[in-house]
């Protein structure tokens, strides 16, 4: 996997695909249940508020009549279809005309008697809905009674400065409720809990149905209160407090029946379904889907990514191929450019590159020949002199330790240069500048070439500078100058004449060395400065007598200071060499 960029990539797209699946399915799970959970809420608030509503009516009415508009506004308000049947299945009151095939099973019964507690309905402990009042509902006579009775003990309660108010039953009963007890003791709140003859008669028959149940005379029955709690009266019998519960409870709905409606079970659906609404459930048929789709997704990624990779790796190995060839040899390798990405640029940039090696190996090339036949002349003339006079052909006399010495200053002047030009390519060429005169030196130069102008009937004409005072290395200054006067002199015929000035130009100094001699073609002009360039090629460096690397170093030696060399030139004519620089010295 380390070794192929295609593995790596597939891998980490695969990767990616399954992060992203599972963090997606993580989050639509996470949404969802949020959603359902709200919506599970809702529903639950809603059925509670139609259940509520129901029971209240049922508690309050002897029978379902009229039950449809309250059915009708339940349906209206919360958005759900509402149907209420008897436990035979006959529709008593629909939220729809057609209310269709019902469930099987009711969403809850409708009892005031057998209250739900699941649906946060209050309920007595017996579950009898509070509602339910039947007779014990109190006429308007004895609440009125009642009432005034209420509000004279709570303005006995206010008085003595207790908090209180007053509370209603079920059954129109008041109370009064206060904060300290012993003032609502004072102000006769006791009254309050006394039974009217209205509630009494719904007691009495109560006992009476209690006492049926526990089959006991009425010597020893237990008595019902107002609160519905009870107190034996008489002789204790073998009757726990369980059965007289269970009793009450039987005697309470035996009592009720008459007066609260029927039990009627409850159908509470969506619109447009007959199924009650149920909650999202990941089943096996489910996952085996997810799985489906994040296994589709996944090698999706995967081809796409493959295929996508596989474009992106072949111009990659078209680039390994032909950098393997120009490593066994190949200078030339090119590779094909395709597109305008990155992988494109690359490749141009590898097939300037490639360009570029098979530029400098060619150039290399033809320098090892040159340099193999400037060397090669010097050194066949001094093997041929000395074979010679071993030989006895010669005689070592003075003029042939002349020409042999005149020979090795010549090699010594070609691997000078050599290394001049190796110093410069490896960026170790250095100057050291230093305040001096430019008229100084050119004096010095024209007394080191007068002798030689003379003797080829050249003349050497100096014209100094106004302000000579310039910064620059003197020695590899001077080495720059004497090698255009060198040249100048060397291809300036007889009566002709080489002119050497300095001037200043902004805050640059100018040499500048002018002949009149044989000039250059406009064609050789790029190359004059080029390692080992003659516009003669059929001339010897015998016969010119230079190593051809001269100009070359001047190029380099005009960078050092921070310069330039250019040069200009009519066939026939003459030739004008300029060497430019900062007067102040080369920039740090």
């Amino acid at each position: 996997m380390r070794r192929s960029l295609l593995v790596r990539l597939i891998a980490v797209s695969a990767l990616v695909a399954v992060c992203a699946i599972a963090a997606t399915a993580w989050l639509a799970a996470r949404t969802t249940t949020g959603a359902i959970r709200q919506e599970q809420g809702q529903v639950f608030a809603d059925d509670g508020t139609i259940y509520q509503g129901l029971l209240g009516y049922a508690a309050a009415h002897p029978n379902w009549d009229g039950v449809g508009k309250v059915v009708t506004t339940y349906a209206e308000g919360t958005g759900r279809r509402v149907v209420l049947a008897t436990p035979k299945g006959k529709v008593i009151a629909s939220s729809d005309a057609d209310p269709g095939r019902l469930p099987p099973q009711p969403s809850v019964v409708i009892d005031p008697l057998s209250v739900d507690p699941g649906l946060g309905v209050q309920s007595t402990p017996d579950r009898i809905d509070p509602a339910a009042v039947g007779p014990y509902a109190l006429p308007q006579d004895e609440k009125a009674k009642l009432s005034g009775i209420a509000q004279r003990v709570l303005r006995c309660v206010q008085e003595r400065g207790s908090l209180g108010s007053i509370e209603f039953s079920s059954g129109g009963h008041p109370r009064v409720v206060a904060q300290d007890p012993f003032a609502l003791s004072r102000c006769n709140g006791a009254t309050l809990e006394q039974p009217t003859d209205t509630e009494q008669a719904a007691l009495d028959k109560l006992s009476d149905l209690v006492n049926a149940c526990l089959g006991r005379s009425d010597k020893s029955a237990p008595a019902a209160q107002l609160s519905l709690s009870w107190t034996f009266v008489g002789p204790e019998t073998g009757a726990t407090d369980t059965t007289t519960q269970n009793c009450v409870t039987s005697a309470r709905r035996e009592q009720l029946t008459p007066y609260v409606a029927p039990a009627a079970w409850l159908y509470i659906t969506e619109n447009g379904s007959d199924q009650p609404p149920s909650g999202f459930t990941l089943s096996s048929d489910n996952q085996v889907r997810l799985a489906e789709v994040a296994g589709a997704i996944l090698v999706l990624t995967v081809v796409a990514t493959g295929l996508a990779s596989i474009r992106l790796i072949r111009p990659l190995h078209a680039l390994t191929g032909a950098a393997q060839r120009m490593e066994a040899g190949e200078a030339g390798a090119r590779v094909k450019v395709k597109g305008k990405d990155e992988i494109a640029r690359l490749t141009r940039a590898f097939n300037d590159m490639s360009e570029a090696r098979e530029k400098l190996e060619t150039a290399r090339k033809a320098m090892v020949s040159d340099i193999a036949h400037e060397l090669r002349t010097p050194l066949s003339n001094i093997r041929g002199w000395l074979e010679a006079t071993q030989d006895g052909v010669s005689r070592l006399d003075d003029e042939l330790v002349a020409s042999l010495l005149e020979e090795a200053l010549h090699l010594q002047h070609i691997v000078d240069d050599l290394q001049d030009l190796a110093l410069a390519d490896a960026g170790a060429l250095r100057v050291h500048p230093e305040p001096i005169d430019a008229n100084s030196l050119l004096t010095q130069l024209a007394a080191a070439h007068t002798a030689r102008a003379d003797a080829a009937g050249v003349r050497l004409v100096v014209q100094p500078m106004a302000d000579p005072a310039v910064t620059a290395d003197p020695v590899r200054l001077r080495q720059a100058i004497d090698n255009f006067v060198s040249n100048a002199v060397r291809h300036t015929p007889r009566g002709g004449s080489v002119t050497v000035r300095a001037t200043r130009v902004d805050s640059d100094v100018v040499f500048s060395v002018a002949d009149t001699g044989v000039g250059i073609a406009a064609d050789d002009l790029p190359h004059v400065f080029d390692r080992f360039w003659r516009a003669d090629k059929a001339r010897t460096r015998g016969a010119s007598g230079g190593s051809g690397l001269g100009l070359a170093i001047v190029r380099n030696l005009a960078a050092a200071h921070g310069g330039t060399v250019s040069v200009q030139s009519t066939l026939g004519a003459g030739s004008t060499f300029t060497l430019r620089f900062p007067a102040a010295g080369p920039p740090e």
